[in-house]
């Protein structure tokens, strides 16, 4: 069903090497590639002389060493995280205490709901759950520098505290994991929720910026149109996951055999979580029933 979006998954990113991509845009790939993060987690540096780091990245010695050698010389006035997950927020306290910059961020890590009776949380590792900004931004918030202005854009879904970053200058969104070139993003109750998922994806398609810069990947060069096959995917999604309920399938296990064709043996959790918060989006609109609080292993039939 991927196959509907434009993908695109070439990119020329070697991992520690500082590449130039526009007059005020630098990034680092961090060596962390696998199935959810791609060749690895991307860096960005954004000014010149006077600058602003974007996703300081995973706890990687390496890839610390690598930002701050790529900024040596220059004055880091702020550290921007989109979200916390752990290859994107745990590096934040060693670039800190390096450059002495304040941290910015729409807050610590949070679920997008609270855990149902008996539910455990299936990307608990996944959370960096030590992370507390210094300065908690909300949505149009401003963090300016020399030469650069950046307007947090809130977007959850992904994360409940997912925000992406729009580089006035440049007309460009640092996209974090709510839109990636590569693939889609992973949506995991109860960390992330559907429902906000698209409602973030609606949001950003009401705006003009005319390129992002995500945190996995290449950039996505034409997102109005990316984002229009990127909702239509998950409408299709949707409509699958209600045949498989209208066809007898009760369990999540069942639903993503029957509609992921050839998938990764290592994704298969992962297509279980995304089943998992289409249902609870289904569940809102009334579309399907189920007894009880919705959990993983619980059973869905007809709304």
């Amino acid at each position: 069903m991927a196959d509907d979006i434009p993908f695109e998954r070439e990119d020329a990113a070697i991992p520690g090497r500082v590449e130039q991509l526009s007059p005020l845009i630098r990034r680092v790939l961090c060596d962390n590639p696998g199935p959810f993060t791609y060749r690895g987690t991307v860096t960005y540096i954004v000014g010149t002389g006077r600058v602003a780091i974007i996703d300081p990245g995973p706890d990687d010695p390496a890839h610390v060493r690598a930002v701050l050698e790529a900024v040596k010389g220059e004055q880091v006035e702020a550290i921007l995280v989109t979200h916390t997950h752990r290859d994107h927020s745990p590096a934040t306290p060693a670039v800190k205490a390096a450059t002495g910059a304040p941290v910015y961020a729409e807050g610590p890590h949070r679920a997008a709901r609270p855990l149902n009776l008996g539910e455990t949380n299936a990307l608990d590792a996944s959370g960096d759950r030590d992370f507390v900004p210094d300065v908690a931004v909300q949505d149009g918030a401003i963090v300016a520098g020399t030469g650069w202005t950046l307007e947090a854009v809130f977007t959850p879904g992904h994360t409940a505290n997912h925000m992406a970053f729009a580089l006035a200058e440049e007309e460009t969104l640092f996209s974090g994991d709510h839109v990636m070139a590569w693939s889609t993003s992973i949506v995991a109750p109860p960390d992330g929720s559907m429902g906000d998922y698209m409602a973030s994806l609606d949001k950003l398609r009401g705006r003009d910026e005319r390129i992002f810069w995500p945190g996995h990947g290449g950039p996505v060069r034409e997102p109005a149109k990316f984002m229009r096959a990127l909702s239509h995917h998950r409408r299709l999604r949707e409509a699958s996951i209600l045949k498989r309920i209208e066809a007898g399938d009760r369990l999540i296990p069942d639903i993503v055999a029957a509609i992921y064709e050839g998938l990764d043996p290592r994704l298969k959790g992962a297509a279980g979580l995304s089943v998992f918060a289409h249902l609870e989006d289904l569940l809102a609109k009334g579309l399907v029933a189920t007894d009880g609080a919705p959990t993983l292993s619980g059973a869905f039939r007809p709304g």
